[in-house]
């Protein structure tokens, strides 16, 4: 059974790549954008605004995770063709797509649709809760991709019996 080496390099890239777009997101430009008047001077965006270039921000970062997910899934497929069976590879991948879903298809569109409600719908429990609900998910996406990153590289790295 031969390996493809740029199939392999390019899962790597990817799931690597997605990671550090998750962290980024999550950890710099979020906390950037709700806290404008710490930053700037004369300008304040208020929690509104800056929900929704946030919610464009997600909106458009969902694309990738569309194409993260259907990647994972068939490079998945193919590794367990192979026999690269792996539970905790397995359970990593699986994770990364329902959480990959959940996040594009799932939170941020209900965030939008709340958002073109206007201020008074993002101020309510619902909102808040579904909120959490996305940030906890965008957490454990980052967990089940790094997973799967150094499971994936580990196998790869010790060579089949």
């Amino acid at each position: 059974m031969k390996k493809n080496i740029y199939l392999d390099f390019a899962y790597f890239i990817i799931l690597a790549s997605t990671f550090g777009a998750v962290l980024v997101l999550g950890a710099v430009v979020a906390p950037v954008v709700f806290h404008t008047d710490v930053i700037t001077v004369n300008l304040l965006i208020d929690p509104y605004n800056a929900g929704i270039i946030m919610g464009e921000i997600f909106h458009r970062f969902s694309y990738w995770i569309y194409f993260v997910a259907i990647y994972v899934i068939a490079y998945e497929a193919m590794a367990y063709k192979m026999g690269q069976r792996d539970a905790i590879g397995f359970a990593s991948a699986f994770v990364v797509v329902c959480t990959s879903l959940l996040f594009s298809a799932i939170y941020v569109p209900k965030i939008l649709s709340m958002q073109a409600l206007g201020v008074e719908a993002t101020q309510s429990d619902t909102f808040e809760n579904i909120h959490i609900a996305s940030e906890i998910d965008f957490k454990i996406l980052a967990l089940a991709l790094i997973v799967l990153f150094i499971r994936r590289l580990l196998i790869l790295r010790v060579p089949s019996k």
